[in-house]
């Protein structure tokens, strides 16, 4: 695909009328092609302004999201992540469904090798919670890998004083 072509399929990219939704909306997520799908490499986003809204009291919910990806033959293009994830801002969901949510929205829209989304969210309530998920491609290697680090995740777990 020419550089022509793929930027014609990137509608936000540049777009200085950016609409930013306010309820839930993965609709707005955009790929570009992988330039590279010869390479296993990781691509990482690191969200620290991530807000969602709790399902039971509608009180604010905020967290550093990251996502790390191994792309196969499509990537996300990271403004359109932007405003997927801002999409989130009025949602009501708790943190283990907003984490799980993001990664199968992901799969559906690129079809990575391997995928993990941690959540980091601050503490109500004296708890803060940091849920994580992950995927491997079924069949291959990533796969065990998936499964590797899902086993070996928390084992030495942070100091958690700042939150």
């Amino acid at each position: 695909m020419s550089d022509k072509r793929e930027k014609e399929n990137l509608t936000l990219l540049g777009n200085q009328n950016t609409q930013y939704k306010s309820e839930y909306d993965p609709s707005v997520l955009e790929t570009f092609v992988n330039k590279h799908p010869e390479n296993d490499y990781f691509v990482k986003f690191n969200c620290p302004e991530f807000t969602s809204l709790c399902p039971i009291t509608g009180q604010p919910d905020f967290a550093t999201i990251t996502i790390s990806y191994v792309p196969e033959t499509l990537m996300v293009e990271s403004k359109s992540l932007k405003l997927y994830l801002f999409s989130y801002r009025n949602h009501g969901d708790f943190h283990e469904d907003c984490v799980n949510k993001i990664m199968k929205d992901l799969i559906k829209l690129m079809d990575p090798k391997y995928i993990e989304v941690t959540g980091k969210f601050l503490p109500r309530g004296g708890i803060s919670i940091d849920p994580y998920c992950n995927y491997g491609k079924k069949g291959t290697r990533w796969e065990e890998v998936a499964w590797n680090r899902l086993a070996q995740h928390d084992l030495y777990p942070e100091k958690v004083d700042n939150r």
